[in-house]
């Protein structure tokens, strides 16, 4: 069974549906027993970064979140569910993630050429991904594949040889990671049609 962490914040129920596609369980929850209890566990997310951590502190959550990654189980962040896993992020100041991972989260640079914006942001609608990785939740899933992104902040972690698939957009950034049992994307899975739903369904394969 698969839990999705229901902090109040994210596309919760599109992600639950996108699994049970791929004939997967999957439940939406806060509570810590089923959370536990589950063989793989989802951390969705959208919203801004600082308000994500405040609910997830305020219905105690990151004790199981950190439980759950360190008991090896498969582990999914989608967009700012990815981006809280870091150390910190500069989004409307500075604010301290989840710090499984080492990495800052910074705001997709707004490039000018004669006073005109080169690059929209938030970054939303359809891109390609560069595939460096056999991360099992991307098995059978090709470079220059399109999925979909809404965001207006990257990650830029410590470690590149984290880095899953690489993005384009203004600049090159890392559009996925992947570490031991820890697999999280900036783009949306639950919206990207079939290849997301393919990532879906691998990460519900995934033991």
């Amino acid at each position: 069974m698969i839990a999705i962490i229901d902090y109040g914040m994210g596309n919760l129920r599109s992600v639950q549906k996108g699994f049970e596609y791929g004939g997967h369980e999957a439940v939406v929850t806060r509570d810590l027993h089923v959370i536990d209890q589950a063989s793989h566990v989802v951390l969705p997310g959208v919203g801004a970064f600082g308000d994500c951590m405040d609910n997830l502190v305020r219905f105690e959550l990151t004790d199981v979140i950190h439980r759950s990654i360190a008991s090896g189980k498969p582990f999914l962040g989608i967009c700012l569910g990815y981006q809280l896993l870091f150390s910190e992020s500069e989004e409307f100041g500075c604010h301290k993630g989840l710090g499984v991972l080492a990495g800052k989260v910074k705001a997709i640079p707004r490039p000018t050429e004669d006073g005109e914006t080169l690059f929209k942001i938030p970054h939303m609608g359809w891109n390609t991904i560069q595939v460096n990785t056999d991360a099992p939740p991307l098995r059978g899933i090709a470079s220059d594949s399109y999925v979909y992104f809404v965001h207006s902040y990257y990650v830029e972690p410590a470690d590149h040889g984290l880095v899953s698939t690489q993005t384009e957009y203004g600049i090159p950034f890392a559009s996925s990671v992947w570490k031991d049992n820890i697999f999280a994307t900036q783009w949306h899975p639950e919206k990207s049609q079939a290849v997301g739903l393919q990532v879906l369904k691998n990460f519900g394969d995934w033991q």
